[in-house]
């Protein structure tokens, strides 16, 4: 298990590079910090570590070529911008690599390569195939096509699934922030840096604010839910400073910096990781004391009787999330009943479903084998 003394242990490493780290207040390209990035990550390469770079700035590329004053605000004009971009932000890495001696991939990823479960084994099969062969990938979401329901929403979140696809042993998010605070430093004098969190509480979600910059679009509180795909897919998850020079570096030589989230021990076998964080939540249910007893430590279904409230409109076969009464997410897995059915059952004994419903097709709500605990 990596901490933050032996980070320097990790081969195969994503590093996610976000919007405000690469351009300037202008939205312009920050052609010097992507150099210093490449040759950084290319030394690491000649260390014999595999890499992966998730990138962001295809819009920021495309805004500056196109010569608009702001970043456009709807989304065709966004893809448009993106596919002008994408190329461009591709050539300068292409280059700047190239100056090291490494070959680039661009892979261009969408939501629905990590729903679909072919989709999802094939862009494994493929980051893995250029990895063996000595490539640096280099993933972005794919801007051009995705639209609001398609879109991943974040490189944050894309960086982790990617991370989780590979079962990467370190994921770097290189943020406009030193890492997870105890407030938000900018308007609070007193706020502390977390170096380590092992544990991904209510309280640290709280910790986490709304978007951070103009300019990106993944505040804190998209970091920590990346964070939470990462550690349970058994990856190490670092927030630091894009601005720092070396940082990489710093990271995995043990240095303090930024925020270290430490991995579960167990992976998730890739099914598991798929059914917990590739597929969109679509509701959620709150359970009481004794079924969050019995999930956790009795290796239990999620029956009826423990289900104390129901949210959101999901159907059979959904994906949906499963709280305790505190608001902790304790599990997700695919639910057996649709919520209206949920509702009309939440509370009643298994052999009461029948009358109720008129028909018993499940025993559970949510199976066991179809469920992932997330504590």
């Amino acid at each position: 298990m990596l901490t933050r003394e032996n980070l320097g242990n990790a081969k195969r490493i994503v590093i996610k590079v976000g919007t405000s780290t690469l351009t300037y207040a202008t939205g312009k390209l920050n052609l010097l910090r992507i150099e210093k990035l490449a040759r950084e990550l290319s030394d690491l390469a000649n260390q014999g570590k595999q890499i992966i770079l998730v990138t962001s700035g295809a819009v920021g590329a495309g805004v500056d070529r196109l010569g608009l004053k702001e970043k456009p605000k709807t989304i065709p004009e966004k893809q448009a911008a993106a596919a002008v971009g994408q190329g461009i932000l591709l050539h300068i890495y292409e280059k700047m690599f190239g100056e090291y001696g490494q070959i680039v991939a661009q892979v261009l990823l969408t939501r629905a390569d990590s729903v679909n479960r072919k989709r999802y084994t094939n862009s494994r099969n493929t980051l893995m195939a250029l990895l063996n062969q000595g490539v640096i990938p280099i993933v972005n979401e794919n801007d051009a096509v995705a639209i609001d329901e398609l879109k991943i929403g974040d490189n944050d979140t894309l960086s982790a699934m990617v991370a989780s696809i590979i079962d990467a042993d370190l994921l770097i998010i290189l943020s406009d922030v030193e890492g997870v605070y105890t407030a938000n430093p900018q308007t609070d004098p007193g706020a502390v840096l977390l170096s380590e969190i092992a544990d991904i509480t209510p309280e640290i979600e709280e910790l986490a604010g709304g978007p951070g910059t103009v300019r990106g679009t993944g505040g804190m509180y998209t970091k920590i839910q990346a964070a939470k795909i990462a550690v349970n897919s058994g990856v190490a998850m670092v927030i630091a400073s894009g601005g720092r020079d070396g940082v990489v570096r710093e990271v995995l030589q043990g240095s303090k910096v930024g925020t270290v989230f430490v991995s579960k021990e167990n992976r998730l076998q890739i099914r598991k990781r798929w059914l917990a964080f590739g597929v969109s939540v679509s509701g959620w249910v709150t359970v009481d004391k004794g079924c969050e007893q019995a999930l956790l430590t009795g290796g239990s279904s999620l029956l009826a009787a423990g289900i104390a409230a129901v949210d959101g409109d999901f159907e059979l076969g959904n994906t949906i999330s499963i709280k305790s009464a505190a608001g902790r997410e304790l599990a997700r897995g695919i639910t057996n009943y649709s919520a209206e059915d949920v509702k009309k059952i939440m509370g009643a004994h298994t052999p009461e479903i029948s009358n109720i419903l008129g028909s018993k097709p499940y025993d559970e709500v949510v199976h066991r084998d179809n469920l992932v605990l997330l504590v």
